[in-house]
């Protein structure tokens, strides 16, 4: 069998990156919108119609440290629609990063296009260039829709990129988010029933991606029930059978019966359609922006469910990836050590949110600003980018 032959197509879209890159990364099609948006520092369209680049950048503010958050790559019908994620994406990191304490503002950017296709590393290279004009006030990484191999495309054309996977970056930051998140839910059943055991509890698993996928495998072994869905019917038949989980529609696990909800898929899905569907005694889950509006912690809180932030409990991959712009450099026991302690913030925000009679949202939003207001945790000493130049 000619093995050249199977091996040409990687070999020719090889030989295409490295053209790109030796032209030096110089996309002058590249064009760069300023948009003005109330309480944001920069939001900017990003548009290459050559390369097939439509995305934006928010950066929400940058009181603590430059802004730092994900690329997420998703098939918005609307611009309108990327800009209001990417709003309230920026936004929530801002208040990830506070209450974390890494030094750090809250950014993000979107790049419209379907992550189930192919994406042509030109349209990649060109976010790139676009995150390397802003000279360091955005550092991105990956997220939902973006992988680790993405990410290596737009390091190509900066270098302000985290989670990278190579010796001197931190890799895929999933692992961490779902050990977080995985703590996260051990405070609630704490927060509930007086013991942080799981062994019975019945959690209900909202979306089986990197990290929904890892968060069942903890929750399996600390002896929970597990009720889990997925769009993937077949991933999802075979997650349930590898941890004997019950299995539900899409459209019903918003409705599970069980001790704690864990949304991980996308945002919004606290709702006022939804609220009144929740059979649940806590939601602790993965998913950004899991509110619709601030208002919503309240309506929880009426009902007596306990929220887990959702800004506080999936913190554990910022926490893996800041590690790495350290001057020492990446190793990951520091981050372990962080992951493993969103247990005790989200404890202490519970006992805050009690005794004020306010909702956990609110407890933690109100953390969040003091911090940011008196400038703790913010960063005296630049990021260090210890990646090397040939990835």
């Amino acid at each position: 069998m000619n093995t050249q032959l199977l091996d040409k197509p990687a070999q020719d879209s090889k030989k295409r990156l490295a053209s790109l890159i030796q032209e030096g990364q110089k996309i002058s099609t590249l064009h760069l919108e300023k948009m003005t948006v109330k309480g944001y520092e920069q939001v900017i369209k990003v548009t290459d119609k050559k390369n097939q680049l439509s995305g934006i950048i928010a950066i929400h503010d940058s009181t603590l440290g430059p802004a730092l958050g994900g690329i997420r790559i998703q098939p918005y019908t609307t611009f309108d629609e990327a800009l209001e994620d990417v709003l309230r994406l920026a936004k929530g990191m801002t208040y990830k990063s506070a209450i974390a304490e890494v030094g750090f503002g809250g950014g993000k950017g979107v790049i419209i296009a379907d992550p189930k296709k192919p994406k042509p590393p030109e349209m990649l290279l060109a976010f790139g260039a676009a995150v390397e004009k802003l000279g360091g006030a955005y550092i991105c990484a990956e997220d939902a829709g973006c992988t680790t191999e993405d990410v290596t495309i737009v390091r190509r054309a900066t270098k302000y990129v985290v989670g990278l996977p190579s010796k001197k970056s931190s890799g895929d930051p999933a692992p961490f988010t779902a050990w977080g998140t995985f703590r996260g839910i051990q405070s609630a059943i704490k927060k509930l029933y007086g013991t942080d055991s799981l062994e019975g509890r019945k959690v209900a698993v909202q979306g089986l991606g990197n990290v929904g996928s890892r968060l069942i495998e903890h929750l399996f072994w600390a002896g929970a029930d597990l009720i889990i869905s997925e769009p993937d019917l077949q991933k999802t038949q075979f997650l349930a059978a590898k941890y004997g989980a019950k299995v539900l529609p899409i459209d019903q696990i918003l409705k599970a019966e069980c001790d704690v909800l864990a949304p991980c898929a996308l945002g919004g899905i606290i709702n006022d359609q939804t609220i009144p569907q929740f059979r649940c005694r806590a939601i602790a889950g993965s998913t950004n922006n899991q509110l619709l509006r601030d208002s919503h912690a309240n309506l929880l809180r009426d009902r007596g469910i306990l929220y887990a932030p959702d800004f506080v409990i999936n913190a554990g991959g910022l926490l893996n990836v800041a590690v790495e712009l350290e001057d020492a450099g990446y190793t990951p026991n520091p981050s372990r050590y962080k992951v493993h302690h969103i247990y005790d913030t989200l404890l202490a925000i519970y006992e805050i949110a009690e005794k004020n009679r306010e909702s956990t949202h609110t407890a933690a939003m109100a953390l969040a600003d003091y911090r940011i207001k008196y400038g703790i945790g913010k960063r005296v000493i630049p990021p260090t980018f210890h990646h090397s130049s040939d990835i």
